[in-house]
């Protein structure tokens, strides 16, 4: 397991990590007409206009709704404001749009510990698993990758950081999907998370 308190540079994955899930993807495959195996993003940016767009738009409503029902995950607040404390650099990297994470982490109470531009969405960078948006945040905080971590619940989240050279933080609720070869530090809370920083 890496030193957490080592790392200065902490980049979140938002829906299903500071958030309870909120997001019920098969509705929204259903709404739009994408198969359950199909992954949406990758579906949508293969489809022609103006299909394409007409999707993209519904995309944005639906997920508009679910970021006004968002929850804080237990232990987000305790977490976020240790870290904080501490001095570290605190990043968002989400499949949404960024004003999507804007409005999920206000109905949370913690977008005061996110500044807006390290808050990253699929229109400000390529969509995970791709490694852009953390190259991205690391260049503008000046941090290297071996004193960053990226925190997630979903194999997107650990892959993008294993790209990224980051240490890894899988949130694994019970019955969740593992990914050991993707994870250096599974735990089944924030509040276990900060609980071993502590």
């Amino acid at each position: 397991m890496p030193d957490l308190n080592d790392r200065h540079c902490w980049i979140f994955d938002l829906d299903g990590t500071l958030t309870r899930p909120v997001l019920d993807f098969q509705h929204i495959r259903s709404e739009l007409g994408i198969a359950p195996s199909q992954d949406i993003l990758a579906t949508i940016a293969a489809t022609p206009e103006p299909r394409r767009s007409q999707l993209a738009e519904r995309l944005d409503q639906l997920e508009r709704h679910y970021a006004a029902l968002a929850e804080p995950a237990q232990g987000v607040l305790h977490l976020l404001v240790h870290l904080q404390n501490r001095g570290a650099r605190l990043g968002i990297l989400t499949r949404n749009t960024r004003a999507v994470a804007l409005s999920s982490l206000q109905a949370i109470g913690a977008a005061h510990f996110f500044e807006p531009d390290a808050v990253l969405g699929r229109d400000e960078v390529r969509p995970k698993p791709d490694p852009h948006g953390i190259e991205h945040l690391l260049a503008r905080w000046q941090c290297r990758a071996h004193q960053a971590v990226m925190v997630g619940d979903f194999r997107y989240d650990l892959e993008v950081g294993r790209a990224a050279g980051t240490a890894t933080v899988h949130v694994a609720r019970q019955e969740a999907d593992l990914w050991p070869e993707l994870t250096d530090l599974r735990v089944d809370s924030l509040t276990q998370l900060l609980d071993l920083m502590e």
